[in-house]
């Protein structure tokens, strides 16, 4: 090695070192020291919330909802309205992280948005919110995982038999092996970050190429992007169109959620203070790039409409892809959905452990002394790692007795998680004088931008709590509103 190699590489150590330096000092500011291992570059972190995102995920585990509850037509034009309303979200948070970058995240930032007396229960509501939101969308992913796992098995052998209980069975071996390496292979975390990066990106793009190479024949543009269907057993004739087109939005909002997780991954990512803010925004946009690419190119690719929704798979994307390219092939692309489900639910995991640890260690957590530890040889919150596998292994149980309980558990995710980031963006509008920007900002933007996201935080609150299907039974019933009760219920009387 030359010497101006040697030097140049004591001036990336240096800088490195000096950049750390600056992370720790900028934590100690914000009232906590450093003792998560901080490594982690803007790419890996945005490729955190990118796999948690993962278009390739959200998509195909809603797709049947999104077939019955509008059809193409809602399908496509909403993907590009939520993508639209998901950036001016994204946009405003990442302002506020880059101000106060902590793995606290959104309850953090109420608290430091808020006024002295109003701090306390502002932080206390956002964190709660984020907590369920947390917990209900690593559900939604990972039993989304074990549903393809089922059926992409089911296709491989004539044997096996799919069901609820094999489900909740493969759901538990999921959730064991991502939270085994959270626990045991952190150091490796970063590595697998960087696959789950590429395997999102080529793998969509060489799922959408084959579908739409050998689907024998194509729908036509009049199909995908005009036609409406209602398969809600009724709501277009009971309610209205309308009705159905704003709760057939859950799909997309769904879909792009879980991006806070740049913010929870500051305390281990270097110059956090722009990192995890380029994080939130990049994987935002990258996925509504790649997320209507996908929806176009299934779309287009559908043999049989009818035939499609009703599969004697209970998947619409992989009797797509049966009937695209043969039962065969048709398995190893389901085997690239399903490891970057797993992918993405190891991550969620990864990122919802995060927040739990810096709820506990702000003692806002039941147990805090317990779960507020980290493991010194790790330097992981191995406990909250646990915690957070075991309760949404809880959330999935419902899945035994009900026909909708995983859309209900999205949209336990999508109300939890946005109204976790609406909170922090609201209190940021009102207490304008009080903030201070950090390096990565809004400018004069700022409050527009702000302001047009709380409005669609508070819309899509309301739509995603309504009646999905008709008539409406305990069989039916969307228990979203149920579950965000009980626990804002228990929180609030903890608070008092």
């Amino acid at each position: 090695m030359s010497d101006k190699e040697l030097k140049d590489g004591d001036a990336e150590v240096v800088e490195a070192q000096r950049q750390e330096t600056a992370d720790e000092a900028e934590l100690a500011r914000l009232g906590y020291k450093q003792e998560l291992k901080r490594d982690l570059t803007l790419l890996q972190n945005f490729g955190v919330s990118f796999s948690i995102i993962s278009i390739i995920t959200g998509i195909p585990s809603l797709f049947l909802y999104g077939l019955l509850t509008g059809g193409p037509a809602v399908m496509v034009w909403g993907w590009i309205v939520v993508s639209a309303f998901t950036l001016c979200v994204g946009a405003a948070m990442a302002e506020i992280c880059s101000a106060h970058p902590t793995s606290g995240g959104p309850y953090f930032w109420s608290a430091k948005l808020s006024t002295a007396k109003q701090a306390p229960l502002a932080s206390w509501i956002t964190g709660w919110f984020n907590l369920i939101g947390q917990v209900a969308v690593t559900t939604g992913i990972s039993f989304a995982c074990a549903n393809f796992t089922s059926v992409t098995i089911a296709m491989g052998t004539s044997k096996y038999q799919s069901n609820e209980k094999t489900v909740i069975g493969i759901y538990a071996a999921v959730l064991a092996a991502q939270g085994l390496i959270n626990t045991f292979g952190v150091h490796l975390l970063k590595y697998i970050n960087n696959i789950s990066i590429w395997w999102h990106a080529l793998g969509t793009t060489a799922l959408v190429i084959s579908v739409l190479a050998k689907a024998k024949t194509h729908q036509s543009a009049r199909f995908v992007f005009t036609k409406f269907y209602d398969g809600t057993g009724g709501w277009a004739d009971r309610a209205s169109h309308g009705y159905v087109i704003c709760i057939g939005i859950l799909l997309a909002q769904y879909t792009l959620t879980g991006f806070d997780a740049s913010a929870h991954m500051t305390e281990e990512t270097n110059n956090a203070a722009t990192a995890g803010s380029w994080g939130i925004l990049m994987s935002i946009g990258v996925s509504a790039v790649l997320g209507w690419f996908l929806i176009l190119g299934l779309l287009f690719s559908i043999q049989d409409y009818d035939t499609t929704i009703s599969s004697s798979t209970g998947q619409p994307v992989a009797q797509i892809i049966i009937d695209a390219v043969g039962d065969r092939a048709a398995i190893a692309l389901m085997v690239i959905i399903v490891v970057a489900m797993f992918f993405c639910g190891t991550f969620s995991i990864t990122s919802n452990s995060r927040m739990m640890y810096a709820f506990s260690r702000d003692g806002a957590l039941p147990g805090s002394k317990f779960f507020h530890k980290v493991d010194v040889k790790r330097k992981s919150p191995i406990r909250t790692v646990w915690l957070a596998c075991t309760l949404s292994f809880i959330l999935g149980l419902p899945s035994l007795g009900s026909t909708v309980a995983f859309a209900a558990a999205t949209s336990i995710a999508t109300i939890g998680l946005y109204i976790s980031y609406g909170i922090p963006i609201l209190l940021r509008v009102l207490g304008r004088n009080r903030f201070k920007k950090g390096p990565w900002h809004l400018g004069s933007f700022s409050i527009p931008i702000s302001v047009l996201a709380v409005i669609w935080i508070a819309t899509i609150s309301i739509l995603f709590i309504l009646p999905q299907v008709t008539p409406v039974t305990s069989q039916t019933l969307n228990y979203s509103i149920v579950a965000v009760g009980i626990v804002m219920t228990y929180a609030m009387g903890f608070w008092l």
